[in-house]
């Protein structure tokens, strides 16, 4: 087991998820942590970089590096160098369908979970929260056969368990995440914008730095969907108490 920060949503450059990011970093033990940042969801945006450089780096002290897998190319040996070099990793928003599609065709995807295995500390927001979950609840280039665009159930990496929904708070989420679950089989976890589930080895611990913003598991029952706050407490509670009696 490991550690990945799961971190529902929010502006990095406004500094509104700055204490769990600095829970982030605190997690590694190091005094200037190696902190890479993967930005594919977002097509390698440059301003991104430069909001996590600022953010890890100068405000939080990390030594930072980028994996620019669209807009560069690198040997495999040189991917590899990165990601095990990295004390943290944390892995941006955007397109997340697009993210794992090249995460699998440069062998991203294994490589990470060989870091969260070795203890490398994994974190991210929106698609960089979905992507470690069996799927995702994700609004990637989707649409029906009207073409009227829809979220999907999106696979994903299956380092945790379950079916997640980040930007719970957003728009029509909180009702289309019950559809999904519902009769889907798996336990949801939805987390708004500004909270994040910090997954440590067989326990977990919600963060948000903003009192309105919460946590849920979401559970298909045989009264129907059912969705219950994840309390916040200030040290971690068993793992098997997250997802309830499945």
């Amino acid at each position: 087991m490991g550690t990945i920060v799961v971190i529902g949503g929010g502006e990095l450059i406004e500094l509104e998820t700055l204490e769990i990011d600095r829970e982030v970093v605190q997690l590694t033990q190091k005094a200037k942590p190696k902190a890479l940042f993967i930005p594919t969801a977002s097509s390698d945006a440059p301003g991104y970089c430069d909001t996590f450089s600022k953010v890890y780096g100068d405000i939080l002290g990390c030594e930072t590096s980028h994996l620019l897998l669209v807009s560069q190319t690198y040997t495999q040996d040189e991917i590899t160098d990165l990601i095990t070099a990295a004390d943290l990793i944390y892995v941006g928003g955007g397109n997340t369908r697009k993210m794992l599609e090249i995460w699998k065709n440069t062998g991203v995807d294994t490589l990470l979970k060989e870091a969260y295995s070795s203890g490398t500390v994994l974190a991210g927001l929106s698609a960089g929260s979905i992507c470690w979950f069996e799927y995702g609840h994700s609004d990637s280039e989707a649409f029906d056969d009207q073409g009227e665009w829809q979220y999907i159930k999106l696979a994903a990496m299956g380092i945790l368990p379950g079916i997640h929904c980040p930007h719970y708070n957003e728009d029509i989420r909180v009702e289309d995440f019950t559809r999904m679950v519902k009769g889907g089989g798996l336990p949801g976890i939805a987390v708004d914008n500004n909270c994040a589930i910090i997954y440590k080895d067989n326990e977990y611990k919600v963060m948000s730095t903003r009192e309105v913003a919460k946590a849920y598991r979401v559970i298909d029952s045989e009264q129907g969907v059912v969705v219950t706050e994840i309390e916040e407490h200030p040290n971690y509670r068993p793992l098997y108490e997250l997802y309830g009696a499945l």
